[in-house]
């Protein structure tokens, strides 16, 4: 009975206790946060080699492991029409060396109770601190020799084609495609995407090359952090990587993207999907080194960090729209990166949540977030940065952050310094400027005959994509509907439009003199004499400067010239051409063999045109439109290869005159990837002014 008493009585003591502290708390006031803790990481030693590569060592002796990493610090990459290379690089690099099989290779890791993993960017690797010097001597190997094998490039380029088709009808898979192309194009390399295609015109020499170009030692940081010495990790890296070959990667520099010019839905039909996939987005501009990095951390976090932020709250908890809402924002050095807004939600509730994306990002910019918002978003990032601390990987990429960003030494010790001074004025200033409610691209992608009606409600201009990025008409349009014809009769209007088949067919040499504005910082003159069936000269020049560039070519050989320099025309450059018919192509198109299709319809220069889609003999693409109305010429369009990238080219097509009969275009507006320039011509002769004598090389 004795002990039973006893018992009791500690039982009522510690609910008594706990009673009266809980008395003794204000509830009614929000807990103050503690101060920041203090952040100790510690100092990186540092050394380079002679090639180039650079040396972070953090000593860590807590645990018998050690972390390696290796990363290329080298500009994005344009891979145009052979998108899939690096993909392709990633898959083999690893796979041995050429001094180790590939199996022995992969065995003897395993054995060692490491890992080794490569990217197309870098390596991982870690391992027992004992076995440090023979984990970073295969790293090593891996990096430097290689082992690419026909037979395993094939494997691995059925297995990423096999993907690519599994990915064909996945809803998903197209709206992450269609949104980075919409946001930055596909002449950026944060905008360009692998297809089959592309893959299939990568060969093994191409994976090889990008190696050879990229994996360099120039930009290339090695971090090792763990139970290791600096003077024992000097000795080896020394060792292992002396021979690495010095070289400079390529630095290709693009044009930076722009945002949408106005608040617009990008709309891409899915007739399988089951649910809608919807992301807003605009482009930002945000380093690390930025004084808004840190509020707009917090103000992310606020809007769609995660289950207890606005976004997830409204769509998911109130509207059950969706089993999760979410938005992120990045930063980049180079180019401007997407703030996005994202969820996957049901078919009929599309154009809801729409509405409801736009009110949370206008409550945001519009409105102080409440004091205990901006409280659980400190906690979150407090927490969430002091349990990163423990793994070595994060210390591994603040040092390598602090060296490639430009970033203060102490840019991480003071972290949540910084993260804890920010106000909910900081988090309003941020909203309005990053997040631009004018300029939102919201990419919907989802099955037409559901959900395009409500979203047409939203009053917000629609533009229509197919599912690799390509304008398409509206898909809710009936085919029947749509005026029908062929390619013949598309040619036979044009050729009636600028003055009939025979006198197009009378028309045996151009000459024209005009000036070029955009491609130079003063005007350019442009000289051209076209002979039939393929004779050419053109030439740029500028006062004062004399001749710029030059091209002539007498239907069989030719050259180019720049800066006095002689270049013969050769090989895919001197086929392609003898192939072309620079005066009235129309003529030839069907006795030469090419290959016609009407694609359809599009908006050209505020007109609907047909969309003529041109196969030469030789397989090449290219499309031309014709206005429906008129039947003039608007616009031409064809893919070229420069420097390595596949670049789109358009000349759009005005100002049509009438010169001996001849309808003919005084301006010609061209585009080649980013580039933009203007032709205006100032005299246009047909059959005169041009001789045989002129095309002589």
């Amino acid at each position: 009975m004795k002990r039973i008493e006893m018992k009791f009585i500690t039982m009522v003591m510690a609910v008594f206790f706990s009673l009266t502290l809980f008395a003794q708390i204000d509830r009614s006031q929000q807990p103050k946060p503690g101060p920041a803790p203090k952040i100790q990481l510690g100092a990186p030693q540092e050394f380079q080699l002679n090639n180039g590569l650079k040396v972070l060592v953090v000593e860590n002796h807590k645990l018998p492991r050690v972390n390696i990493s290796l990363t290329l610090d080298n500009a994005p990459l344009l891979e145009g029409e052979k998108a899939g290379v690096v993909d392709l690089f990633a898959a083999m690099i690893g796979n041995g060396t050429a001094s180790i099989p590939k199996d022995k290779y992969n065995e003897e890791v395993d054995f060692l109770g490491a890992s080794i993993n490569f990217s197309g960017s870098g390596a991982f690797a870690n391992s027992l601190s004992k076995y440090f010097p023979r984990i970073l001597q295969l790293m090593a190997d891996g990096l430097q020799n290689p082992l690419f094998t026909e037979e395993e490039f094939q494997k691995e380029k059925d297995k990423l084609i096999e993907g690519l088709k599994t990915d064909a009808k996945s809803v998903t898979a197209a709206a992450r495609r269609v949104e980075a192309a919409l946001a930055y194009g596909t002449s950026h390399p944060y905008g360009e995407f692998v297809t089959e295609a592309s893959v299939n015109n990568i060969s093994l020499a191409d994976v090889q090359r990008y190696h050879q170009n990229f994996f360099v030692p120039e930009n290339a940081y090695l971090i090792v952090v763990g139970d290791v010495t600096f003077s024992e990790v000097k000795t080896l890296v020394e060792k292992e990587f002396i021979s690495w070959t010095s070289a400079k990667a390529p630095n290709i520099t693009y044009t930076s993207p722009t945002d949408a010019q106005y608040t617009q839905i990008n709309f891409v039909d899915m007739p399988n999907a089951v649910q809608s996939e919807i992301a807003v987005q605009n482009l930002i501009s945000l380093k690390l080194s930025d004084p808004d990095y840190f509020p707009l951390l917090i103000a992310n976090n606020i809007l769609g960090g995660g289950a207890n932020a606005r976004l997830f709250l409204n769509l998911r908890e109130d509207k059950g729209f969706t089993y999760g809402a979410y938005s992120r924002v990045g930063n980049d050095k180079r180019y401007p990166v997407r703030f996005v807004a994202s969820a996957s939600v049901r078919n009929a509730v599309t154009d809801s949540a729409v509405t409801e994306f736009l009110k949370e990002i206008k409550k945001i910019r519009t409105e102080t977030v409440t004091e205990e918002e901006l409280s659980s978003a400190k906690a979150e990032y407090n927490g969430s940065f002091v349990m990163s601390l423990e793994n070595p990987q994060t210390q591994a990429r603040f040092a390598l952050n602090i060296l490639t960003e430009n970033l203060p030494a102490d840019f991480y010790e003071t972290y949540l310094q910084k993260i804890n001074a920010v106000t909910k004025e900081d988090v309003l200033r941020v909203a309005k400027k990053y997040y631009k409610a004018d300029n939102l691209r919201i990419v919907v992608t989802g099955k037409a005959s559901e959900v395009l009606e409500g979203l047409q409600k939203l009053n917000l201009p629609i533009f229509y994509f197919d599912k690799y990025a390509n304008k398409v008409e509206n898909p809710l349009l009936k085919k029947n509907d749509l005026p029908t014809t062929t390619p013949d009769v598309v040619l036979e209007n044009y050729l009636k439009a600028v003055g009939g088949r025979d006198k197009a067919d009378a028309v045996n040499s151009v000459y024209s003199l005009a000036t070029m504005e955009g491609a130079a910082p003063f005007a350019l003159k442009v000289t051209s004499k076209t002979m039939v069936p393929n004779k050419q000269v053109a030439e740029i020049s500028a006062d004062g400067m004399g001749t710029l560039q030059k091209l002539v070519f007498n239907g069989e050989s030719g050259y180019q010239e720049a800066q006095g320099q002689k270049v013969s025309l050769e090989g895919e450059q001197l086929s392609e051409q003898k192939n072309e018919r620079p005066i009235f192509p129309e003529l030839y198109y069907v006795q030469e063999g090419y290959k016609l299709t009407v694609e359809g319809f599009e908006n050209v220069s505020e007109q609907e045109a047909y969309k003529l889609k041109v196969v030469s003999p030789a397989g090449k693409e290219s499309f031309r439109y014709y206005a429906k109305d008129s039947g003039l010429l608007l616009q031409t369009e064809a893919s070229i290869s420069a420097q390595g990238m596949t670049l789109t080219q358009t000349a759009t097509y005005a100002d049509y005159r009438d010169v001996s009969g001849i309808k003919v275009p005084f301006e010609v507006t061209q585009s080649v990837g980013p580039q933009k320039f203007t032709v205006k011509f100032t005299d246009i002769k047909i059959n005169e002014g041009v001789s045989e004598a002129d095309f002589q090389n």
